[in-house]
């Protein structure tokens, strides 16, 4: 079974473009050292909670959208060997791909699925 990377973040909602430039030069990396699918998704109905919400989660402000993203891998043991290379890849430095939001913010984890219905793409 496959291995996910999950990833809420708070993006200036202004940063729409940069974000998307900014993801799609970071997830070509990820996909060259074995991921095999990441998706990037723009928050459009984020509810409010009562007891909690994404938007609370990442302190996002009113004129920040959320973003929920993940990478697939095939397994865990790819993840680890293509993210250790990814995090030491010169293209994805705060120089060369400037993060458009503030990562202190970002929440992140790895998931190991234990429930899957649907097709492969």
């Amino acid at each position: 079974m496959s291995y996910v990377d999950g990833f809420v973040m708070a993006v200036p909602t202004t940063n729409k473009q940069k974000f998307i430039t900014h993801a799609k030069g970071g997830d070509s990396v990820f996909m060259e050292y074995g991921a095999t699918r990441v998706l990037e998704c723009w928050g459009d109905d984020v509810p409010e909670g009562k007891q909690t919400d994404f938007r609370r989660a990442v302190q996002a402000k009113d004129d920040e959208t959320v973003v929920f993203s993940w990478i697939e891998w095939p397994d865990k043991s790819t993840r680890d060997v293509g993210m250790e290379k990814a995090m030491k890849d010169p293209r994805l430095t705060p120089e060369a791909n400037p993060m458009p939001f503030d990562g202190k913010r970002l929440i992140f984890g790895g998931f190991s699925p234990i429930v899957e219905l649907g097709s492969k793409h």
